[in-house]
């Protein structure tokens, strides 16, 4: 178990390298996710004015009595959390505990496959990645969609995680390995 954990950990370090270099130095999904509005001044004061509370808030166009929504007009999100920028460290430790636990989670969860998926490194980081690539297929669905991400964009963050994961499978398949014990079992 001390091995699964450790594996999994070390993945959760890979996955920390990936995003301050991908998103904190590169800006990747800061380019996607804070992009910046020519008048952001007075489109803030508009919204701390009008925001009330924390929630999201969609913003259609004016219907038109004879047609309803009118199709091709944008629909708007606005997200307020209630948080504040001093709030940041709150968000980043929530942030770094699921990236800790996450892989950890998926290295347990290889340890306890099948003799077959653990009888190779193929075979372990293949397991781990089709987990990464069902929580990505996941995030294209929860990010696309009226008044979310584009359907490129949202694919973009899914691929950037699915990337996350297999980074951290190149670890964790290399240290979940099948324990002597797994070995006489499938022998006897």
């Amino acid at each position: 178990m001390k091995r699964v954990i450790l594996a999994g950990l070390l993945g959760g370090v890979v996955l920390a390298v990936w995003f301050v270099i991908v998103d904190g130095v590169l800006g990747f999904k800061r380019g996607i996710e804070m992009k910046e509005l020519a008048d952001e001044r007075s489109v803030y004061g508009f919204l701390v004015g009008h925001v009330p509370e924390p929630g999201r808030y969609v913003v259609n166009p004016e219907i038109s009595p004879d047609r309803g929504f009118p199709g091709n007009d944008p629909v708007f999100a606005v997200q307020y959390s209630g948080l504040g920028h001093a709030d940041a460290g709150q968000e980043i430790l929530v942030g770094l505990v699921v990236m800790l636990l996450a892989p950890v989670l998926g290295a347990w969860i290889v340890s306890n496959a099948s003799s077959p998926v653990l009888s190779g490194y193929g075979s372990r980081l293949v397991f781990f990645s089709v987990i990464g690539l069902v929580f990505s297929l996941f995030g294209v669905i929860e990010r696309f969609g009226l008044a979310r991400y584009s359907l490129g964009n949202a694919v973009a963050l899914s691929v950037h995680d699915l990337v996350a994961w297999v980074l951290a499978g190149l670890v964790i398949a290399w240290l979940v390995r099948p324990t002597a014990r797994d070995s006489m079992a499938s022998a006897g």
